[in-house]
């Protein structure tokens, strides 16, 4: 189980085949932010390679390239296999959706004369970490009228970005300092500077009547139309290659959109029609556990599932046909786990831990409090992951998430495992986990791609 790193066996042709994935990848993390555009990109590039719009099909067949869409945060991208879609799926599922900051129903105020933002946070973060953090503001506004505007702020060369303004160390000393990191800042207090020219009016709250005036002006937005949007805000800023040798990613939102990544860019890239159906699911809401009606609890696999057998049936379908294919199937939950950071090494069991750089960790398990909320993958189906990885020369390592009883998370895992399917977690390994700045390996990153290839072939 000791394993030498495996950047030092690696030739000059295939460090640089690593190199150059991870451009594309850069890209894609620094542009597509939030659910809504990575679905977006996912459709149109989808379309470009052939697969169409499953609503639109009334039969299909092996080798057909489909997708479908749920309300435009989620979206699944299939190949219909050459087996019988009874005798088993394989599914990659990740998740789209990143710890982030959401605007409030009715979020601009004034205070002492500057215009804020008020917000609530999505998902686990440090608030700390986003005081003084350069932000952009993305989403969607839907007018009184029903019109669709879109929002983009913040990432453009010449765009202003937002700042939750953070207090002097000189002044710290009572309201911050001696506090636990949890109490550095309060939820309420996330509020987001926006403005600060007054408009010459009788009025008061002059800062936010004119900040009101310029977002009308641009966007055609009043006040009252925020309360039928959705604001992410956001880090500004792009990915960037960490240290001198490059070999590292940093970048907001790898948690998960590196997994969403590689499980797209692999079944874009299948030469040949597989054996069973293959499935690329990317599902929204994981963060707040998988809720709402883009999340995975909604029942929407079942949805895009049936559909599928009915138009591959046709009058000899029936449900048992769904319930052997989910029952039949292998899922590989490609989330992301938590790298040894040095600096904070006494979480970890070093022996069950993975590192940056050492291929992609295989996770049995998550869970909070032991195996509790756990789906624990069976041993079969580590059996079959691990010789599917060593048969194709992929550099894999084993995962934990922490000591036992150090803390937990959880992922869409066990939402899959709920309908019979053998799931197991298996995704690059990060450090600074849900901070602004997220950090990766390219060598992890490309690995996680042949992964997935290899699964999606097999």
């Amino acid at each position: 189980m000791k394993k030498q790193n495996p950047w030092v066996s690696l030739s000059e042709e295939e460090k640089n085949q690593i190199f150059n994935f991870s451009e594309g990848y850069k890209k894609f993390i620094s542009k597509f932010k939030t659910e809504r555009e990575v679905t977006y990109y996912a459709l149109d590039k989808a379309k470009k390679r052939g697969f169409l719009n499953a609503e639109e099909k009334n039969n299909l067949m092996p080798g057909d390239k489909i997708f479908y869409t749920c309300r435009e945060k989620s979206a699944a991208f299939v190949i219909i296999g050459k087996n019988p879609i009874e005798n088993g799926m394989n599914l990659i599922v990740s998740h789209t959706d990143s710890p982030r900051l959401d605007a409030k129903p009715s979020p601009i105020s004034e205070e002492n004369e500057l215009a804020f933002l008020k917000t609530n946070y999505y998902g686990g973060i440090k608030k700390y970490q986003w005081l003084s953090t350069p932000l952009s503001i993305r989403g969607v506004i839907f007018l009184k009228n029903g019109e669709k505007v879109e929002i983009n702020i913040g990432d453009n060369e010449n765009d202003p970005i937002f700042i939750i303004p953070d207090i002097l160390p000189h002044l710290d000393r009572k309201i911050q300092r001696n506090k636990k990191s949890d109490e550095i800042i309060e939820g309420e207090n996330l509020k987001i500077l926006i403005g600060s020219l007054p408009i010459e009016t009788k009025e008061k709250d002059k800062v936010k009547l004119a900040t009101l005036q310029l977002i009308k002006e641009k966007y055609k937005i009043e006040e009252e139309d925020f309360v039928s949007s959705e604001i992410e805000i956001v880090p500004a800023g792009t990915a960037r290659d960490v240290g001198f040798d490059k070999a590292l990613i940093g970048a907001y939102g790898q948690d998960d959109k590196i997994c969403a990544y590689t499980s797209l860019e692999s079944i874009f890239d299948l030469e040949e029609t597989p054996n069973k159906t293959a499935i690329c699911f990317l599902v929204d809401k994981e963060e707040i556990g998988s809720t709402g009606s883009t999340g995975l609890d909604s029942r929407y696999l079942e949805y895009f599932v049936s559909d599928m057998i009915f138009k591959i049936k046709k009058s000899e379908y029936n449900n048992l046909h769904v319930q052997k294919a989910f029952w039949n199937s292998k899922s590989i939950s490609a989330d992301v786990c938590a790298a040894i950071n040095p600096l904070f090494s006494s979480v970890h069991d070093e022996q069950n831990a993975p590192k940056l750089g050492y291929g992609i960790p295989i996770m049995k398990y998550t869970g909070h409090g032991g195996k509790s909320m756990a789906s624990d993958a069976d041993a079969e189906l580590v059996s079959y992951i691990r010789q599917l990885l060593n048969k194709n020369n992929i550099a894999w390592q084993v995962a934990t998430l922490g000591k036992v009883e150090e803390g937990g998370g959880g992922t869409v895992a066990k939402f899959l495992a709920g309908y019979g399917i053998r799931t197991i977690d298996m995704g690059p390994a990060v450090i600074s986990m849900h901070s602004p700045m997220e950090i990766t390996s390219k060598f992890d990153l490309y690995n996680a791609y042949l992964a997935y290839k290899a699964f999606y072939k097999e």
